[in-house]
C-alpha cells in the first residue's frame, strides 16, 4: 500500500519538523511548505495525491485562511487548522470554511496524529491495512488491540507501540537508540536501557511468542520467526 501523503504548512521550521517526525513514524509521507504561497503551489501540483492538509493560520505572504479558501474552491481534502490563538470567532470561521479540525497551539503531537487518523478513517482513506499480522500476532492499530493466536493480550501504551514497531520492522536488527528514538521520540530523554525493561515486560505478556523478540547482543533486538 502506498503511503498517504500529508501536506504540513507552517512558517516555523521547528514546528514542521516536530509534526513531520510524528507522522513519518506512523508511516505517512509528509510534504512541507513554509508559507501559504508554497502550500498552494504544492497542492495544485499534487492535489490528487494529498490525503490531508495540516495548515497554520498565521503565516507570511498568504495566510492559512486564504489557503483554505483557495483549496476549498477545488477540493474537499480534509484540513486541520493550527493556530496560536484560542479565539472562538476564528474557530467558527474555520468550520464555516469547511475546516475538519481546529487545534490550538501548543498541542500534543500524539493528539494531532490521533486526529489525523480519525479524519482519515472517517473519509475512508485508512482501511484494513491498519491491521498488522506476523507469526500468530495480530495488531489492530486503529482499535489499539493485540491478539496472539486469536486471544487478546493487555499491553500498556508503550508496549503496544513497541510491539507495533517490531512488527513493522520484522527481521531487522534494531539498536536500542533507534528503538528509543522511534518509539519514545520526543517524550523521553534518558538511558536507552529503558528499552530492556519494556522488552522484558512485553515478552512476559506475549507468553511463548515472547521468544520471537530476539536479543542482538551488544546492539538491541530483532523480531523474527
Amino acid at each position: 500500500m502506498n503511503k498517504l501523503k500529508i501536506l504540513v504548512v507552517d512558517d516555523e521550521s521547528r514546528m514542521r519538523k516536530l509534526v513531520k517526525d510524528f507522522l513519518v513514524k506512523q508511516n505517512y509521507e509528509v510534504l512541507e511548505a513554509a508559507d501559504g504561497s508554497d502550500a498552494l503551489d504544492i497542492f495544485f501540483d499534487q492535489q490528487e495525491e494529498i490525503a490531508l492538509i495540516i495548515l497554520d493560520v498565521m503565516m507570511p505572504k498568504v495566510d492559512g485562511w486564504q489557503v483554505c479558501r483557495e483549496v476549498r474552491n477545488y477540493s474537499k481534502v480534509p484540513i486541520i487548522m493550527l493556530t496560536a490563538r484560542g479565539d472562538e470567532h476564528d474557530e467558527l470561521q474555520g468550520f464555516e470554511m469547511g475546516v475538519d479540525e481546529y487545534i490550538a497551539k501548543p498541542f500534543s503531537p500524539k493528539i494531532l496524529v490521533a486526529r489525523v487518523e480519525a479524519i482519515l478513517r472517517r473519509t475512508n482513506q485508512l482501511t484494513a491495512e491498519d491491521i498488522l499480522e506476523y507469526g500468530g500476532i495480530s495488531i489492530d492499530k486503529a482499535a489499539h488491540v493485540v491478539t496472539i493466536d486469536g486471544a487478546p493480550i493487555d499491553l500498556s501504551f508503550k508496549e503496544f507501540e513497541l510491539l507495533t514497531y517490531f512488527i513493522e520492522n520484522k527481521g531487522i536488527a534494531l539498536s536500542r537508540e533507534k528503538i528509543l528514538n522511534s518509539v519514545w521520540n520526543y517524550d523521553y530523554f534518558g538511558d536507552a536501557r529503558t528499552i530492556d525493561t519494556h522488552v522484558k515486560k512485553l515478552r512476559s505478556k506475549m507468553g511463548n511468542k515472547g521468544d520471537l523478540i530476539k536479543t542482538v547482543w551488544g546492539m538491541g533486538y530483532k523480531l523474527e520467526v
